[in-house]
């Protein structure tokens, strides 16, 4: 079996800079600039989001086939919820224990992207 790393995740946008911008602004990542798109890097790992091209459908509705939502673990949920809900961030679900050592959330992203929000922790058992 190969090793694999995440490397990616490529978002398609009709305002790639504004949707680069939210997560700058909103979830603290770092927009780098390449050749025909903006790049943020976040987590450990690059978001491309790259403009509309003809052909690409509008998003669709959740839930959905294909690609549902992606997550991204962080350190005390609930003052993180607390400081997006401070900056107007939606959520499409509250923070709650999903299983013993495990609390998320989900906040909706620029195109109604779902992202998680998971703290894994044993004070939640």
């Amino acid at each position: 079996m190969p090793a694999l790393t995440w490397d990616h995740i490529h978002l398609r946008s009709p305002d790639p800079e504004a949707t680069a911008r939210w997560f700058e602004e909103v979830l603290g990542g770092d927009i780098v600039r390449s050749p025909g798109r903006v790049d943020v890097k976040l987590g450990g790992a690059d978001i491309f989001i790259a403009p509309l091209m003809e052909g690409v459908g509008p998003p669709p509705v959740t839930p959905h086939q294909g690609l549902d939502h992606f997550g991204f673990r962080v350190k005390n949920i609930d003052s993180v919820a607390a400081e997006l809900k401070g900056k107007g961030v939606e959520f499409t679900t509250e923070p709650y224990n999903i299983r013993p050592g495990i609390r998320i959330c989900f906040i909706r992203g620029p195109q109604g992207i779902s992202i998680e929000l998971l703290e894994r922790d044993a004070k939640y058992k």
